[in-house]
């Protein structure tokens, strides 16, 4: 396997040299063989060699495993020291394309960055992070995603006891603005240099021979930030857990903790258990990533001038541009929604206008957006009937065709845009949950094999995925999600 362990030629102090610990009997639960074409990473004949390469009782021939080393602002508190306690990463898997990828293991045993756990992870979040991270890659959000699931043959325990399995994940790197904050607090220098040396030449090398490639650095992760979240936003997507030591610097998504994706609309969303104060509520997403990228432009400061006001004015500068970087992304994206390629003053106010009827209203965010195309193919009806007070969208609806008409936006274009913006289907969350519980209680993962087939094409209606398409019930509905420690 051609396999280049960059990360692991850095100086130990960035990560510890550890092997997975081995399981008691490992047993290959779901491949996804489909990445693994596209990684170009051949898998092994049988289940049992998988299962041993992929909880980690058996490594493949030029890894390099190593635990990594960060800190992080977990809901505004500074940790000094976080780092892989759960987790371990294999190495870095390059195919012929030069295509680099991190191969990481969750749930392979203690590390000494535990913090006291045990370094396992039960089967649920297993199962959530597979069955999320792959929807959101069809979804087109940027994201990590998961290459196996293995289940361990051994229990671990929480507030019960569950069966335990291990999670491959598969990520462009593992870099996070926390692993800048490690050395940032120790006020190591070198550290950080050796750090953002190494993550422009792996994420961003046309940055290599510029004047200023330390401000420019900054610059693209505010920008990959900005347009991530402005993409989460257009599914309703609520992260749950936006610490810095979630915040990657290659602008994919990590960690499929307590996620979750919203139902009525409402921008005060929080699901996450440990959120108590809403710190990471749908509509604080955005502010919440800037507030990371100034902790980001905190630890470069050092590299961004000699002179350490200049380097303040430089930082303060750069960070304050993320909200029109996501201001243009997040408009674009929303625009879309309504048909609308490219958003201005109108559809601006349009979309506004139209969320501020929904939040009154409490109608599901994504089936209203789903329905929204069927006004422009003579069905109305299927819009207006999600809601009990129809007159004010009867009267938004003729604002928006007449938007559109003065923009000569066809209604073919239009619907066109709109159905490859508006998803049908989502991993929604009473979904998920089910699917978790018949894989740990019943052993039966029927249904989410399931789940995995109706997100593979999420923006395609298919008839036989209808009870896909429609909100929770009541009785169904999620009101808080967990993390997998």
């Amino acid at each position: 396997m051609p396999f280049d362990n960059s990360y692991a030629r850095l100086p130990e102090k960035f990560f510890e040299r550890i092997n997975p610990v081995k399981v008691k009997k490992p047993k290959l639960i779901r491949v996804n063989r489909e990445l693994a074409d596209y990684m170009d990473f051949i898998l092994p004949a049988s289940e049992a060699e998988m299962a041993d390469i992929f909880s980690g009782n058996k490594l493949i021939h030029g890894t390099e495993p190593i635990a990594q080393v960060y800190a992080g602002h977990q809901f505004g508190h500074f940790v000094p020291r976080l780092g892989d306690g759960r987790a371990v990463l294999l190495g870095e898997f390059v195919n012929e394309k030069e295509l680099r990828f991190d191969i990481q293991l969750k749930g392979s045993g203690q590390t000494r960055f535990s913090r006291n756990g045990d370094g396992r992870s039960p089967l649920g979040p297993v199962i959530r992070e597979y069955i999320i991270s792959e929807a959101m890659f069809r979804l087109g959000i940027p994201t990590t995603r998961s290459l196996a699931m293995v289940s361990t043959g051994e229990n671990v325990f929480r507030e019960e006891e569950l069966p335990g399995a291990v999670l491959t994940r598969v990520a462009a790197s593992h870099i996070r603005v926390g692993t800048f904050e490690y050395f940032a607090s120790r006020s190591d220098h070198e550290g950080i240099k050796i750090l953002a040396d190494y993550t422009i030449n792996r994420h961003y090398p046309d940055l290599i021979n510029t004047e200023k490639p330390y401000v420019g650095l900054l610059e693209k992760v505010c920008a990959v930030q900005a347009k991530l979240v402005a993409r989460w936003m257009r599914i309703g997507f609520i992260h749950g857990v936006m610490n810095t030591d979630n915040t990657t610097v290659s602008g994919e998504t990590i960690d499929y903790g307590p996620c979750a994706f919203m139902d009525s609309y409402d921008p005060s969303t929080v699901f996450s258990s440990i959120d108590r104060y809403g710190r990471y509520a749908y509509a604080s997403q955005p502010s919440i990533a800037q507030w990371n990228m100034a902790g980001f432009a905190g630890c470069l400061l050092p590299l961004l001038h000699k002179d350490e006001a200049k380097a303040k004015e430089i930082g303060e500068k750069t960070v304050e541009q993320f909200r029109d970087f996501f201001k243009e992304e997040y408009f674009t994206e929303m625009s879309s929604k309504l048909g609308i390629e490219h958003s201005d003053e109108s559809s601006i106010a349009l979309l506004n206008d139209l969320l501020e009827i929904m939040h009154k209203e409490k109608t599901d965010f994504t089936l209203s957006f789903r329905r929204l195309s069927q006004i422009l193919k003579g069905n109305s009806d299927s819009f207006l009937s999600l809601f009990s007070n129809r007159e004010p969208f009867e009267k938004w609806i003729s604002d928006w065709k007449t938007d559109l008409e003065d923009k000569e936006i066809n209604p073919t274009d239009a619907i066109r845009t709109m159905e490859r913006s508006n998803p049908a289907y989502i991993p929604r969350n009473h979904q998920v949950e089910k699917a978790i519980s018949a894989a740990v209680y019943s052993n039966d993962l029927s249904y989410t094999d399931k789940l995995l087939q109706v997100l593979r094409n999420p923006y395609d209606e298919n008839p036989e995925f209808e009870a896909y398409l429609n909100p929770p019930e009541p009785s169904e509905k999620v009101y808080q999600t967990f993390c997998g420690t």
